[in-house]
């Protein structure tokens, strides 16, 4: 059985093809590719032809799944409504993913069954507390607000490979997992389940990122609709598009360029993202009641090691120790990069958020 595993983000896909045989999966074929300059029929023909496959079926990664949608589905009529439903939730993603599962239909036929996963699915357990908002009750369930928490698929993949990497606690553990890119993110996973997450009724909630403001106070925008005039969805815009690293720098959203910028709104831009995620990381451990590991991901976790050097500095108070040459050397791959010493392994573990989707479209198909 070939599976094609379509990872849409707002502005670059993954595409991969993996073979289900008597061993397992086997992975045929990547691709990581930017959408603007090409169509997406286009591009899946070209990756299809490139690998020589017949595809008997395709997973797609949907960010938003609401209330409903907590587990991997076959993507009908009325689930494809129900993710244009939900994509005012989720403006930069849903939509994207829509135009995916469309494209599939015109280059594999009607008849190959098109699978959704989804990355709120993850967090469909997690306890109320963190679950709600402290707002009026019959209004929230009315309208089905409450924290989805995002980037599920990314924060499962960690886990699973921390698992494999730590089997003597694994699935008894105390884990803080940390996506960082163009989206972040951070979670608190205890015995293998999530106790909380920093996104929450959209993807705009929590860390800063690279076009999205994270926290804010719900007055800034009351505020700025009475004294600037500015309508919500231009404020919805601003806080999706031009905010964060962007908006703080005024030069980039990309933190590799940020971090070679000398002018002081771009080093205040990166200051502020790696605050916000060592807050956070504070929060959790108290949440936790403590910690066993602390995990990287995503292309800023797993490929920037200034950045994780200032996250994890001056947290000696916890036992948390790095290890700055380990750190060095962990660019792209896999690797521990806490210190012998340290109460608190913290490893940088590249996400294959493909190999996720594939493990669990597969029992559906």
């Amino acid at each position: 059985m070939k599976i094609l595993i379509i990872n849409s983000g707002s502005s670059s896909v993954r595409l991969a093809i993996f073979n289900k045989g008597a061993k397992g999966l086997v992975r045929e074929g990547s691709g990581h590719f930017e959408t603007d300059k090409e169509a997406p029929e286009d591009q899946l023909r070209r990756f299809i032809n490139e690998h020589g496959a017949m595809i008997d079926a395709a997973i797609h990664r949907v960010v938003h799944g609401g209330p409903g949608l907590t587990e991997p589905c076959l993507i009908t009529e009325k689930v494809e409504n129900e993710i244009e439903r939900l994509s005012e939730l989720a403006p930069l993603h849903n939509p994207v993913a829509l135009q995916w599962i469309r494209a599939c239909r015109v280059v594999i036929g009607n008849d190959i069954p098109n699978i959704a996963v989804f990355d709120t699915a993850f967090f469909a357990s997690m306890p109320e507390v963190s679950r709600i908002y402290a707002l009026p009750r019959e209004l929230s369930r009315e309208h089905s607000i409450n924290r989805y928490g995002f980037h599920g698929i990314a924060h499962r993949a960690m886990l699973q490979r921390f698992k494999y990497l730590r089997p003597d606690i694994g699935n008894n553990s105390r884990v803080i997992s940390i996506q960082l890119g163009s989206g972040s993110s951070i979670t608190a996973i205890k015995d293998g389940l999530p106790i909380d997450t920093s996104m929450g009724f959209s993807p705009n909630e929590g860390l800063v990122m690279s076009t999205r403001s994270g926290d804010i106070d719900s007055g800034v925008i009351t505020y700025l609709q009475n004294r600037a005039g500015l309508s919500a969805n231009e404020i919805d815009k601003m806080l999706n598009t031009s905010s964060g690293l962007l908006g703080v720098s005024g030069l980039s959203s990309d933190m590799k360029t940020l971090l070679g910028s000398e002018e002081p709104d771009a080093r205040l831009a990166v200051e502020l993202y790696c605050y916000r995620v060592k807050k956070y990381i504070g929060a959790y451990i108290a949440a936790l009641g403590g910690v066993d590991a602390i995990l990287f991901g995503g292309g800023v976790g797993e490929n920037a090691p200034r950045i994780r050097k200032k996250i994890i500095d001056n947290m000696e108070w916890c036992g948390l120790l790095l290890d700055d040459r380990a750190n060095e050397e962990a660019v792209g791959k896999e690797g521990r990069i806490s210190s012998a010493n340290s109460k608190i392994d913290v490893i940088v573990v590249p996400v294959d958020e493909a190999a996720v989707m594939a493990e669990e479209a597969v029992g559906l198909l």
